[in-house]
């Protein structure tokens, strides 16, 4: 049981002053947390970008209303909240075994970027703890000024405001094809396959479905398309890149040229070359969460049974696979170093 919304507990606090500060994007746990949560996620200029600052709030409070009913239907159908805070909280108390069996007493702490617990609650305890170092796990393999470095702004911007300055950080920035990592996502691809109807598992196509970020991301720099083709790749190296598989966007929001295709697209392509079989494997977000328990679960599977794609798996977020602790304890050690 958590002492505290963003701090797993240990038994000797005087063992070190070590802290790991995992980021998340966060998700609402109840139906009354859904405008809200919305509110938060539009507010922030690094995914809503407007010329003149002023307008952010209005046009926040604008898309969250106008979007409230769909997403809160969405969350209804997958148990009326996201399981991603408690997925979270699991994952950081198992790091914290796994790095105490590794000899490094580490505090490990949850800081969320639209709900709670947010990265403010996750600094506060991190005071109250006295850490003197503290290394920045983000939970996204690849580096998006939308994901990875909006949280680090927002961590800066209030370290900065708190003269918070009493530790030194280390910053992970991306994994994406860090070895255990590559290995556990390969895994989860190899133990689906295994369970396809056809015996002949070299005919199921791989479909990776990624996060989408606007086209004009990647054209100001930002690394996020080439780290995810580099993870894919990666990962085909370890269960055969002769197998069949391609890479898909999901979750596009707003008017604006996103990374194609979308999965949705992929799929009707996949039925269009008569491919029967399909494995979804989610290749950017480590638990489940809305994009995996309705994009994937039911929005997608429904498209796929509508296009006759007759037989349609998904592999399951890393979650807390012993092999993916692993791999963010040995990403942790690589940092204290």
């Amino acid at each position: 049981m958590l002492d505290s919304p963003s701090r797993i507990p240990m038994e000797n606090s005087q063992l070190d002053r070590i802290g790991v500060l995992l980021f998340n994007l966060g998700g609402p746990e109840t139906l009354e947390d859904v405008r809200p949560f919305l509110y938060n996620l539009f507010s922030d200029p690094d995914i809503i970008r407007l010329p003149w600052k002023p307008m952010q709030k209005p046009l926040a409070w604008l898309i969250s209303t106008q979007r409230y009913k769909k997403s809160r239907g969405y969350y209804e159908q997958i148990g009326g909240g996201s399981p991603l805070r408690r997925i979270t909280d699991e994952q950081a108390s198992a790091l914290q075994t796994e790095l105490a069996s590794r000899g490094t007493a580490a505090r490990v702490y949850v800081g969320m970027r639209y709900w709670k617990p947010f990265i403010e609650d996750a600094l506060d305890q991190i005071a109250r703890d006295d850490i003197r170092r503290l290394i920045v796990l983000p939970l996204y393999p690849q580096y998006s000024v939308s994901t990875t470095g909006s949280s680090l702004n927002k961590m800066n911007a209030l370290l900065k405001e708190r003269r918070q300055d009493g530790f030194k950080t280390s910053i992970i920035e991306s994994w994406q094809s860090q070895p255990q990592y590559v290995t556990a996502l390969a895994r989860t691809v190899t133990e689906e396959l295994s369970h396809c109807s056809d015996i002949d598992s070299g005919r199921t196509h791989i479909l990776f479905s990624a996060h989408s970020v606007p086209v004009s991301y990647i054209e100001s720099g930002d690394p996020y398309l080439d780290q995810i083709q580099e993870t894919v790749k990666s990962v085909m190296c370890e269960v055969g890149s002769d197998q069949p598989h391609s890479l898909s966007f999901q979750s596009k929001v707003g008017p604006v040229k996103w990374l194609e295709p979308s999965t949705d697209q992929a799929i009707r392509q996949l039925a269009r070359d008569e491919v029967s079989q399909v494995l979804l494997v989610p290749v950017s977000f480590v638990s489940e969460h809305i994009e995996t328990l309705y994009e994937l679960d039911i929005l997608y599977k429904d498209l796929a049974a509508e296009v006759g794609i007759a037989h349609y798996r998904r592999a399951p977020a890393l979650n807390c696979r012993p092999d993916f602790i692993e791999a963010l304890a040995s990403l942790v050690e690589d940092a204290l170093k």
